[in-house]
């Protein structure tokens, strides 16, 4: 079986869908059921991913014409031409082509919430995911939610659509050999957020929120790792000087896999408040270290963090840093998110994803 995929996600910084993908990759790389196909990874630059994952049988495709939106109708079809499944894991796809396509759509909420897009980009993506999903073999979505989501506001049959949760990815490598030392953890707690800055995470509050917290506690510190993606524009170097901790708070746009790897192990909490997801992969890996995460108490949070969260009603200054306060200082609260958590997370798996994920391609094929 040939199966072309859109690897553009691959290229630069990997964040998000790109995680997701290389994920996938790197699982199929293990698994014997996916020696015997063919993988054709298709972008519009050259990339060798051989040494990475030596037990598939990749195929590199580069066509460097175009860009963006253009690259994926006009490039990739030509590309994926003569294979015998396309698997398009960034939420659209060709319109034009032959080959069946397997679409992921991990979330709607350009459609949900079009006040978080600037008017030509959610246009964009509302006409051309619609277009994706109504075209496509099958869709992959990664959680219940998502799912009665896109069937509500794509008006896509049901039939058509799978949840295959994603897994958990494990930050914490065996590179890292110092552990951050308790003591230092509990008079200067970290609490942590990570994932690209969106209007619906409500990184402000965030801010205004550990600012009410660290003057009751003056060793605390605030990291925020992720690129500012706000539409409309938020300065969060204003809101932070505006807080009068910038001592105290510090962010980081991109970093290393190792420099992760060190926050996780140091964090003590780790924040995510968002209104809207498809899944959310970063408070589930805090919590595959053993630091509890505080979310919003939403629809989707429930369903994916169970009882392995410290939820907050709402995503006010008062109430994010009551929710911080109970994860940093709380040892009843700490030790119940904490022991749920490895019931909970069994639940997520790149194999289990992976698997499932190649049985869709597979049953997609022309």
């Amino acid at each position: 079986m040939r199966i072309a995929i859109d690897a553009r996600e691959l290229d630069g910084h990997r964040t998000g869908v790109g995680r997701y993908l290389w994920q996938l990759l790197l699982a199929w790389n293990e698994m014997p059921a996916a020696a015997s196909h063919e993988f054709i990874t298709c972008s519009p630059v050259a990339h060798d991913l051989s040494q990475a994952l030596p037990n598939l049988h990749l195929t590199p495709r580069h066509l460097p014409r175009f860009r963006g939106t253009f690259w994926e109708q006009l490039s990739l079809p030509l590309l994926a031409r003569d294979a015998n499944v396309l698997f398009a894991p960034a939420y659209t796809g060709p319109m034009i082509g032959r080959t069946p396509t397997v679409l992921t759509i991990h979330d709607v909420s350009f459609a949900a919430h079009p006040e978080w897009f600037a008017w030509r980009e959610g246009l964009r993506r509302r006409l051309l995911t619609r277009a994706s999903a109504r075209g496509a073999a099958r869709i992959i979505t990664v959680s219940g939610f998502s799912k009665r989501e896109i069937v509500r506001r794509l008006r896509i049959y049901p039939d058509k659509v799978e949840v295959i949760y994603s897994g958990v990815h494990q930050v914490i490598s065996p590179d890292v050999t110092h552990r951050a030392d308790p003591g230092v953890r509990a008079s200067h707690p970290l609490v942590l957020y990570v994932g690209s800055i969106f209007n619906r995470r409500h990184v402000p509050e965030l801010i205004q929120g550990f600012t009410l917290l660290a003057r009751r506690n003056p060793g605390a510190r605030l990291v925020i790792v992720g690129d500012n993606r706000t539409m409309p524009r938020v300065d969060i170097s204003a809101a932070i000087a505006a807080s009068g901790m910038a001592s105290r708070i510090q962010v980081r746009e991109f970093i290393s896999d190792a420099e992760l790897a060190a926050l996780y192990d140091a964090a003590a909490a780790f924040a995510f408040l968002s209104d809207y997801e498809g899944f959310g992969f970063t408070p589930l890996e805090a919590l595959a270290v053993g630091v509890p995460p505080v979310v919003l108490d939403t629809e989707v949070a429930r369903e994916i963090y169970g009882p392995s969260a410290i939820y907050v009603a709402q995503p006010t200054p008062e109430l994010i840093a009551g929710g911080l306060e109970a994860a940093l200082s709380s040892h009843s609260d700490r030790q119940r998110v904490l022991d749920a958590a490895p019931g909970l997370l069994a639940r997520y798996s790149w194999r289990e994803c992976a698997h499932r994920t190649l049985q869709v391609l597979l049953a997609s094929a022309s």
